[in-house]
């Protein structure tokens, strides 16, 4: 039985990083982002986000620095294709909840297929979105940071960076 990885949370994050699901990898390990071919730690040391690369096994340690991880689904799965349309809905309604009550100041979708699920809407630019879903916090969409995108991670890391600008200008 794959056991579902904590959320890493508080009140008042800069950053509340949310991803599709854990990964059998993070399951296993009990840490986001822990597959190796997972370029996340990469992505937000390079983007200007952490001081260094932090390794998964460190993923609570983001609290320290104002950012927190969640997921829309919690069921571990190898893809995010496994993930069913009820799973999708309940996990919407569970991280609205989450945003409204924890008021972080910007709320990262880590894939823009996360967005669409939660926002129900078809067409996303990556950044900042024009209007948050929860009054108060700023919907940010970047794309995954799975090895499986077809993205230049320099060309992902740019996108990352408009994060620090988005705080810089709130």
């Amino acid at each position: 039985m794959l056991k579902p990885v904590n959320d890493h949370i508080k009140e008042n994050l800069k950053i509340l990083f949310v991803g599709f699901n854990p990964s059998i990898r993070s399951s296993e390990t009990g840490h986001h982002f822990a597959n190796p071919n997972n370029r996340f730690w990469r992505i937000l040391h390079e983007a200007g986000l952490t001081p260094r690369k932090f390794d998964a096994a460190e993923d609570a340690k983001l609290l320290e620095l104002g950012m927190g991880i969640t997921n829309i689904v919690a069921r571990p799965t190898k893809a995010a294709d496994e993930i069913t349309k009820e799973e999708y809905k309940e996990g919407q309604e569970i991280l609205r909840k989450k945003i409204e009550q924890l008021k972080p100041r910007v709320v990262c979708f880590v894939g823009k297929g996360v967005y669409q699920e939660y926002s129900g809407l078809k067409k996303v630019p990556w950044g900042r979105q024009e209007e948050a879903l929860v009054p108060g916090t700023i919907d940010f969409v970047a794309p995954s940071s799975s090895g499986l995108v077809r993205m230049r991670v320099e060309e992902i890391v740019e996108i990352y960076k408009g994060l620090g600008a988005v705080l810089a200008h709130e």
